[in-house]
């Protein structure tokens, strides 16, 4: 009898499978146990056009909720949901129940008042912080990576995705795989920097951590975008294919596929004439077919409009939606955001008079449903706690003690001229300029009026210091007034020595956008990176006071002022900081951080030597014969540049400690490898002073001999040992052969036989040994 019984139940089950029922009667999709293909084919199976169409057309909580009193609008959220309830945007500045219940009534509608119940994805904003009043704000990305330290990074991520995820958040706008190499970009500092190495392992992290606690990471902007024609956002990228995908690519490669992101979002710009948003070789021949990634791109705000609005693809009076349907929609852009004229909203009349297969529709929709399925929201639309709970996620000591750590790691000590610093506590210090108090000096991507919460330099100085502390403003930092010159000069001559904070500066998301003045940000790019108005002058008039000043750069990309790092006693880099900045920095000006930061992009000397990336191609920064302009306006003529150097002020991964470490030793495991093994680069590093302190290991791998013009060196590998005073620390760092290949005359991925020097430093140009590898067939 028992075969007979399994016959019978083995019979049922395929029966209630092949009418897209489980073995309970339930729907196939909302089996939690049935493969996501499964799932997603029986779901689209029972789609109307007008279901799928949802899909793929972002909402926004405003339309349901209004965000002055919360009070909730039921006739637009039906309309949303029925419309464009795939996904719904909720980065708005509201206090944190207001978000949390708008995001439940949403999802709750959607799970029990439509015919089908798929869940949305819920969507904000979150590179250095969840963008909600009162949440942790981390440094800016651009500081991460200074850094030079992933696990960080990834616990930042699991502190941005647990506070996300209290309020019913399960989508993040993040992280950017885009490179710093073109200053005068706006968004330098949403970025990892100049390197594609470094900044995928930081994106890596990223996606990671996240992920790892149930909020899904929106990998952005895919790709090559940050490098546009002369710095202004948005403009046109220009590159071939073997520099996409030697530099742009490699990124993107290692948060999508190795990191495992469920979502990207594609980008405004064009490269090499082709619209991202429309670019069917990245978008499916790249990402798709060579790549395997199955999820699904979401357009940028109303990037697809510019189809016709910039790249003049189409009409713009009216727009021609169909247009842009047929640009974007089969190249392998799945989903619109919102921000533009919801040209997706047309497939179902352009499925039904032919002008668009249905095919094509069915394909966005089920990558759309795989990521869903993949990251269980069906199970649990709506992830967030209570309100007398949210607390107990949000912004925790833990999480602002860590943003403090993190802050102090990026932070770089880039001159220290007679080991000025670390400042003694008792000394009797002038703090002063305009970065130093007031307002906080955070990136972008903050929610509005957080400037004013945070610890300021002034605030972590005095905390720390038992000596007096004064401060001066100085001066304002969009202003040429120097009438506070005066007062801070005084500040400064009555010290033993000054703080001088100055840099650039940004704003939170509605400010930006309202057009308040501004020198980085998304839309905000520049044409020198100096220090602005009256700025240079406050920091000369302190200097000219004798006593020793400490300058400080609070910014969000290099600033240029060469004559700073000679006359300043001491020079600090600190990117766009966390809430806890000013502890970080008087952390390590009273040396209770020894400073571990290192550049993650190169300091040029002037805005002309741009670009000023240290992996260059073979042939680039040839023969330098700098000359230069003297303090006293002498002139020293050379021929590239005349009066200036093409090389770096300071370089990738420069930076400063207070310990002093040697290298030697430096080994392989092997010195003959084939392109599937991993070698171990090994190197002796000795901290030969009396503090205890970590240092970042840097190895870079030349080419000698390529058959095509390839950079000079990139780094492929890093470690950061803390290493105690006195002592010798063996560190070891793996290299996948595979990854020193190149993309040939053919445009084939190949690894050549051959040579490659691999150099072990401080930075990319301070090299303290090397080894060769020889590569064999």
């Amino acid at each position: 009898m028992r075969p007979s019984i399994s016959l019978c139940l083995l019979l049922s089950e395929t029966i209630a499978f092949a009418r897209g029922l489980s073995s309970d009667g339930e729907p196939v999709y909302k089996d939690a146990s049935a493969s996501v293909e499964d799932r997603v084919t029986d779901l689209l199976s029972r789609m109307t056009i007008e279901d799928k169409t949802a899909q793929l057309v972002q909402g926004d909580l405003r339309n349901w909720i209004d965000i002055e009193d919360g009070t909730l609008n039921q006739t637009g959220l039906e309309w949303s949901m029925r419309n464009r309830g795939g996904s719904f945007y909720v980065g708005v500045s509201v206090p944190w129940k207001m978000l949390s219940d708008g995001i439940k009534t949403g999802q709750d509608y959607l799970m029990q008042n439509t015919t089908l119940g798929i869940p949305a994805w819920v969507q904000s904003e979150g590179i250095h912080g969840f963008l909600i009043p009162n949440a942790t704000i981390f440094n800016s990305p651009i500081a991460h990576a200074c850094s030079f330290n992933p696990p960080l990074v990834e616990k930042m991520a699991r502190v941005i995705a647990q506070e996300a995820r209290a309020l019913g958040v399960n989508n993040i706008f993040g992280p950017l795989a885009d490179l710093a190499r073109e200053l005068r970009f706006g968004r330098v500092e949403e970025t990892f920097g100049e390197d594609g190495y470094l900044t995928g392992e930081l994106a890596y992290a990223y996606v990671k951590g996240l992920q790892s606690e149930n909020v899904t990471a929106m990998v952005k902007h895919f790709a090559a975008f940050g490098t546009p024609e002369q710095g202004i956002n948005t403009a046109p990228v220009h590159g071939g294919e073997r520099e996409l995908r030697t530099t742009y690519l490699p990124p993107f490669k290692r948060a999508i596929i190795d990191a495992g992101a469920l979502s990207i979002m594609g980008a405004y710009h064009s490269y090499d004439g082709v619209p991202s948003v429309a670019d069917r070789h990245m978008l499916t021949e790249i990402l798709r077919e060579e790549w395997g990634y199955k999820y699904f791109v979401m357009s940028d705000a109303g990037a697809t409009d510019r189809l016709c609005k910039d790249f003049k693809m189409c009409e713009t009076n009216p727009i021609d939606s169909e247009a842009i349907v047929n640009y974007a929609l089969p190249a392998g852009n799945d989903v619109e955001m919102g921000g533009g004229s919801y040209n997706f909203e047309k497939i179902p009349e352009m499925v039904e008079s032919g002008k668009l297969s249905i095919d094509v529709v069915d394909e966005a929709v089920s990558r759309q449903l795989r990521a869903k399925f993949a990251a269980g929201l069906f199970e649990n639309p709506f992830p967030g706690v209570s309100e007398e709970e949210q607390s107990n996620h949000i912004n925790t000591p833990e999480a602002i003690q860590l943003a403090r750590q993190l802050d102090a790691e990026s932070i770089v000590l880039l001159e220290n001229h007679n080991d000025v610093l670390p400042l003694s506590k008792d000394a009797n210090i002038a703090v002063i300029g305009p970065m130093a108090h007031g307002y906080m000096n955070y990136g972008d991507y903050v929610a509005h009026r957080s400037q004013y919460r945070g610890v300021t330099p002034l605030d972590g100085i005095g905390a720390a210091s038992t000596g007096k502390i004064t401060y001066a403003k100085g001066c304002e930092r969009w202003s040429n007034d120097q009438s506070g010159f005066a007062e801070a000069v005084a500040a400064a001559e009555s010290a033993d020595v000054a703080v001088v904070v100055v840099g650039t500066w940004s704003r939170d998301q509605d400010e930006l956008w309202a057009g308040l003045n501004a020198t980085t940000g998304e839309h905000v790019d520049v044409h020198s990176l100096n220090l602005v108005g009256a700025m240079p002058h406050l920091v000369r008039a302190i200097i000219a006071t004798g006593k020793p000043t400490v300058v400080v750069l609070s910014s969000g990309k290099p600033v240029t002022e060469p004559w700073i790092s000679a006359s300043a006693a001491a020079l600090v880099q600190q990117f766009y900081p966390s809430e806890q900045g000013g502890h970080a920095l008087a952390d390590v000006l009273f040396g209770d951080a020894n400073p571990a930061g290192r550049l993650s992009v190169s300091f040029p000397y002037d805005v002309g030597t741009t670009p000023i990336y240290y992996d260059y191609l073979n042939s680039a920064r040839a023969y330098p014969d700098p000359g230069a302009v003297g303090e006293d306006g002498s002139l020293k003529f050379g021929h590239n540049y005349v009066l200036q150097s093409p090389l770096p002020l300071y370089e990738f991964g420069y930076g400063k400690s207070y310990s002093t470490f040697t290298y030697s030793n430096v080994r392989l495991s092997r010195a003959t490898a084939a392109a599937s093994d991993v070698v171990t680069v090994s190197v002796d590093v000795t901290n030969g002073s009396p503090r205890d302190g970590a240092e970042v290991v840097q190895v870079y791998v030349e080419d000698a001999v390529a058959s095509v013009a390839v950079p000079n060196r990139q780094l492929r590998g890093f470690a950061k040992p803390f290493v105690r005073a006195g002592e010798t620390a063996a560190v070891s760092v793996d290299l996948a052969v595979a990854d020193l290949g190149l993309w040939d005359i053919r445009m084939r991925y190949v690894v050549e036989p051959g040579d490659f020097v691999v150099h072990v430093g401080a930075s990319s140009r301070d090299i303290r040994g090397n080894a060769t590898l020889t590569v064999v067939a």
